[in-house]
């Protein structure tokens, strides 16, 4: 028996059977084709992206009575995929040349998969994805007798059952049965992968990035998926799924006992109140963030709508996604952070150049992106001021580095609600407008930048990775991306404060807010608001209502003297033992 481990994407412990789902396999012949047969290739292809095309539209009519937003969405994305002009050149191109219809979308395919997964941003490569998705989906109507035939085995699936794979497209996971899955295992992906997300919303325990898994597990085979650890279990002994079974058990009263505070508020020992939201998404991880307690959501994030192409021309798509989501809150706060994609990633869902950047992280992206295209960000503006109308919405800007570019978005913030106002069309006047502070000339300017917003949101993922200049992606020095750094907490510190003097409330929605290794040094440094994963919230409530501001602020006392984080998270960790018994 052995252990192979990979990335823990969604909590939780599975104990099944086997059912592995090869998206690989597909028939992609290579022959040549007579001049003369040539146009007849091309009706051939033709035909097989008509038959693609009302597949996807069945699947989207049966989404939308479950109004399921971000999956219409992707159905819709497909579909604009299907007719995009440099695919369909570039397939037209080789079978002019003589090639069949399957080799030339394979070169074709093969070409924008590895431009995408060349350019170094996680999101592109997981858009690759969608390429990939299409070019099956053709392949396979291509390669049936009968084009109208789906072949989807995921709309088949074994009760209780383990889902093994080397990668699920998102088209795959359209027509599974959910219910009938314990557990994902992936041999690639990540944490913004479609199969993590997806298993997030659902709650489906889910490991992914298990290199070599489908050379290590068979059909029918009994595993264990421990997705709180990232761990895969192939042929587990009777001792070790009985002590898994325990895990289990000790895992469902653990979260059936943090669930009983759903309905208590996060309120410290000594009385002061804090504000627990919940990150999300998809429009579908809204119940999840109800269940779980969340006071509402402190970071929706809104790139899912860019998987539209015409993400520009579709107020009226947005305005419906974030009125889904409002009203699912039932007027509790909802915090939606405007488009924060990176370099290619936007270019490509608004235009067709292919711009490339060395550094995108530094680069060409998130607020300065959407200032240097006014209509794609007046689009969203538009749908979040009219969806926010008698609605508790709130906005907020991402990667502000210092005044001059909060007062520029001010102006497009005035254009729009002038001609919302022209068109006589219904918007909420009084929307709170905040930043977040993720960029440490942000975090050093925030007394200046306090004067002109209305909240402060600190997104640490970022804002850690700037200030200790570690590429959390870069395996060689990942070890130094430290939350309890104490250049950190002294940047945090500042950013508190500043915004507490010109009474500002300021929470976070980065990764820190949700580990319960931070939470009391969050307390005590005065956070006011924390925003997380919608299944951390009740162990993070635990741990507010278990202590008091004052300890708290003795803890971040201790730890402020310290030199290294290495100390630091020592003495951290020493506390919470001695209190908590854990860390």
């Amino acid at each position: 028996m052995k252990e192979i481990y990979g990335i823990p994407v969604s909590a939780g412990i599975a104990i099944g059977t086997v059912w592995i789902y090869d998206s690989q396999t597909v028939h992609l012949p290579h022959y040549t084709i007579p001049p003369e047969k040539r146009a007849e290739e091309e009706k051939r292809f033709e035909k097989a992206v008509a038959a693609a095309g009302r597949d996807l539209e069945k699947i989207r009519s049966t989404l939308s009575e479950k109004s399921s937003s971000m999956e219409s969405l992707m159905i819709d994305s497909h579909l604009l995929m299907l007719q995009d002009p440099e695919l369909r050149s570039r397939i037209s191109t080789g079978i002019r040349e003589g090639k069949n219809a399957e080799w030339a979308l394979g070169e074709a395919s093969d070409f924008f998969i590895q431009m995408l997964n060349e350019s170094g941003d996680e999101y592109l490569k997981e858009r690759a994805l969608d390429i990939s998705d299409i070019t099956k989906r053709l392949l396979r109507k291509m390669n049936s007798k009968n084009s109208e035939e789906d072949g989807n085995p995921l709309a088949h699936l074994p009760q209780d059952c383990i889902l093994v794979s080397r990668n699920l497209l998102p088209s795959d996971t359209l027509a599974m049965d959910k219910r009938k899955v314990k557990g994902f295992v992936t041999e690639m992906g990540g944490r913004t992968s479609h199969t993590a997300i997806l298993a997030r919303a659902f709650e489906i325990p889910a490991v992914v990035g298990v290199r070599d898994v489908l050379k290590n597990v068979t059909n029918g085979m009994k595993v264990i998926v421990d997705g709180n650890r990232g761990v895969l279990i192939p042929n587990p002994t009777p001792e070790r799924e009985e002590l898994y079974l325990r895990y289990m058990t000790e895992w469902q009263l653990k979260e059936s006992q943090l669930l009983t505070l759903t309905h208590l508020p996060a309120e410290t020992r000594d009385g002061k109140r804090i504000t627990l939201m919940a990150n999300i998404e998809l429009p579908e991880e809204v119940d999840s963030a109800v269940s779980h307690g969340a006071d509402g959501i402190g970071l929706y994030r809104s790139e899912f709508l860019l998987m539209n192409a015409r993400v520009e021309d579709n107020e009226e798509e947005q305005f419906q996604a974030y009125r889904f989501v409002l009203d699912r809150m039932n007027h509790k706060p909802v915090t939606i952070r405007t488009f924060d994609m990176g370099g290619d990633k936007v270019v490509r869902a608004v235009s067709t150049a292919a711009e490339t950047e060395s550094n995108p992280i530094l680069g060409w992206r998130s607020i300065r992106f959407c200032l240097d295209n006014p209509k794609l960000f007046k689009t969203q503006l538009r749908a979040l001021y009219r969806a926010g109308f008698q609605r508790n919405l709130k906005v907020m800007f991402p990667m502000i580095s210092g005044t001059q570019e909060l007062l520029r978005v001010y102006e497009v913030v005035k254009e729009v609600r002038e001609e919302l106002t022209a068109e006589k069309i219904p918007f909420n006047a009084e929307m709170p407008i905040g930043i977040m502070i993720e960029v440490p000339s942000a975090a050093l300017t925030s007394d200046i930048l306090a004067k002109h917003c209305d909240f402060f949101s600190i997104g640490t993922n970022d804002l850690i990775q700037y200030t200790i200049a570690v590429d959390r992606g870069n395996e060689r020095i990942a070890s130094l991306y430290e939350s309890l750094h104490p250049g950190v907490l002294r940047m945090l510190r500042i950013i508190i404060d500043n915004a507490h003097k010109e009474g500002l409330m300021v929470g976070m929605c980065g990764e820190m807010a949700g580990d319960p290794l931070c939470t009391v040094v969050l307390l005590g440094l005065g956070l006011d608001s924390f925003s997380m994963s919608s299944a951390v919230i009740p162990e993070i409530k635990k741990m507010i209502r278990s202590v008091t501001v004052a300890e708290a602020q003795i803890l971040v006392g201790r730890i402020t003297e310290l030199e290294t984080a290495a100390e630091v998270r020592q003495h951290v960790e020493e506390w919470m033992r001695e209190r908590f018994g854990e860390k």
